[in-house]
């Protein structure tokens, strides 16, 4: 699934799910190379429902969002085609 990001550096989520809500994979288009990488590795493995509760409101600087909440608003979305 594809997740258009909204006020963040980055410009879309691609978010890969198993059946059993698992992280597959995640990829980051734009934003912090580094940064977004490394996210993505840590939630690999991981629940979506644990790394939506770890990452959901985190702000960057004076931004409402950041990468990491843009990322959990993906992984919802990605439940609800699940479902």
């Amino acid at each position: 699934m594809i997740y258009r990001t909204k006020g963040t550096c980055s410009q879309a989520i691609l978010v890969e799910l198993t059946p059993d809500h698992v992280i597959r994979s995640v990829e980051f288009t734009g934003g912090c190379s580094g940064n977004t990488q490394g996210v993505a590795r840590l939630v690999q493995g991981m629940t979506a429902e644990a790394a939506i509760e770890r990452m959901e409101g985190i702000r960057c600087g004076s931004k409402s969002t950041s990468c990491p909440d843009q990322l959990a608003q993906a992984l919802k979305l990605a439940l609800k085609e699940l479902a």
